[in-house]
């Protein structure tokens, strides 16, 4: 196998995506499409947006802007379709594969070339359903991954300015995507230090670049009145890792790290005992080891828990199993890794459907998928306000109000004794949705506060379950 993707024939590429579709299909066809938290944080923020609002200003929640407009068109375009997320999730991951490795070959940073690199690429991300998901990382990280190709110099003079301003206008619309992949701007400057003659003023170009898309973005914010809301929601909330509310537990994740993990350091071993010889090679690598120390780095200040997290290590260990799958005298053993790591990756992923999972140390993440709220079963199809922090309700209704993220809405539902609070909740809430789900208890002191709007809720049948008259 190991031979068959050392080629660059284009049919090599067939060969990949019908890997993919391998390691992957079998377990969606027999136990179907569980719906993760960050799916669903979508398809809430879409919906409102397709309906009009504007984010941060209509829409409460952290979601980044450009993730946010990119759920916003599928759901003009599709509504909730799990399958159209989970084919697009497919195509990004299999794209970034393809695209590290063209990038490889094209600037013959390995001494071999072919897609060995999108091959790695394309089975760890198999092995766990959480980059299937359709997550605002997994679509920053594709702009990160085409970033790369504007890093790189393409003659002995070093770099010109567009290239430069387009790896950092790229860097920019990845963090408009995830604002955490900023700190790939660490990449990007010791690229500079390698490469560019001039590092201080061709660092200052790719800062230009990068800040150019949020000139843009804080222009149409404050064109609407909404660059205050757009500084609380996207910048705060992001840099204190409240995208963790939407990822699997931290400790399953980080179980899930051990295999991507033991393929790292071999690689890393192998590496140290190859050597290359070129200077821009050996200038790649030190670039690909300071991308690794970022993307841990990242994962760190998040506290290890964000929806995807693996995506974030992918390229730098694309690149180091280069490494680990070069040709020599015994080119069976590579052969035979190859093919323990794609057992690994099927037994790991499919390890419900195999039986293992009483034997695996961790449990699988379609536990962890959100499904409706049986308590509430009688409200189905409906736009609904949920004070409190369960989700479960929206899996079958949509968002009735800006009030997306109850966290954020702690802001004005939180404050209740505050005169500043009740007016945002009078202004935020013209149109109140049919029904009212109360688990914080809050609907008696909102009655009292705001009798014109919530005095209108009485009781139905099903407790804690209100409706508009």
């Amino acid at each position: 196998m190991l031979r068959f993707f050392r080629s660059t024939l284009p049919a090599r590429l067939i060969g990949l995506v019908l890997l993919a579709l391998a390691v992957r299909l079998p377990l969606l066809w027999l136990e179907g499409v569980p719906l993760t938290l960050a799916e669903l944080r979508g398809w809430l923020v879409g919906e409102r947006l397709h309906a009009g609002a504007l984010l941060y200003r209509d829409v409460y929640d952290h979601t980044a802007p450009l993730a946010a407009a990119a759920y916003g068109l599928l759901d003009a375009l599709v509504g909730r379709s799990v399958w159209v997320y989970r084919l697009l999730a497919l195509a990004l991951v299999v794209g970034q594969g393809i695209r590290l490795s063209v990038v490889f070959n094209r600037y013959n940073v390995h001494p071999e070339r072919g897609y060995l690199a999108a091959l790695t690429y394309i089975l760890l991300a198999s092995a766990t359903t959480e980059l299937d998901a359709l997550s605002p990382l997994l679509l920053g990280q594709t702009f990160v991954v085409f970033a790369l190709s504007a890093l790189l110099p393409t003659s002995r003079e070093g770099y010109d300015n567009s290239r430069l301003f387009r790896a950092g206008f790229l860097l920019g619309v990845a963090a408009l995507c995830y604002l955490p992949l900023a700190l790939l701007l660490l990449v990007g400057l010791f690229a500079v230090i390698s490469f560019a003659a001039n590092s201080f003023r061709s660092f200052l170009l790719l800062l230009c670049g990068f800040g150019f898309p949020y000139a843009v973005m804080a222009t149409v914010f404050l064109y609407f009145d909404a660059l205050p809301a757009f500084r609380s929601m996207h910048l705060e909330p992001m840099l204190a890792g409240a995208a963790a509310a939407d990822a699997l537990p931290r400790a399953l994740q980080l179980k899930l790290l051990v295999l991507p993990g033991i393929l790292l350091v071999l690689s890393l071993v192998r590496t140290l005992t190859t050597s290359l010889g070129l200077v821009f090679q050996i200038k790649f690598q030190q670039l690909m080891l300071v991308w690794l120390v970022t993307a841990v780095l990242i994962g760190a200040l998040l506290g290890g828990s964000v929806p995807g997290m693996m995506v974030l290590m992918l390229p730098p260990l694309a690149y180091f199993s280069l490494f680990l799958w070069l040709q020599t005298k015994r080119g069976w053993v590579a052969e035979v890794l190859l093919f323990v790591l794609i057992g690994a990756v099927v037994i790991v992923r499919h390890r419900a459907m195999l039986g293992l999972d009483q034997l695996l140390p961790f449990p699988t993440e379609a536990r962890y998928a959100p499904r409706p709220d049986a308590r509430y079963a009688a409200v189905s199809g409906q736009s609904v306000l949920v004070l409190g922090p369960s989700r479960g309700v929206y899996v079958q209704n949509a968002a009735g109000t800006p009030y997306v993220d109850w966290p954020l809405a702690q802001r004005d539902f939180g404050r209740l004794n505050e005169y500043g609070a009740v007016f945002r909740l009078a202004t935020n809430l013209p149109d109140l949705p049919p029904y009212l789900i109360d688990e914080a208890n809050l609907l008696p002191e909102l009655r009292y506060k705001l009798p014109r709007l919530f005095g209108r809720y009485q009781p139905t049948g099903t407790p804690r379950v209100y409706r508009l008259r």
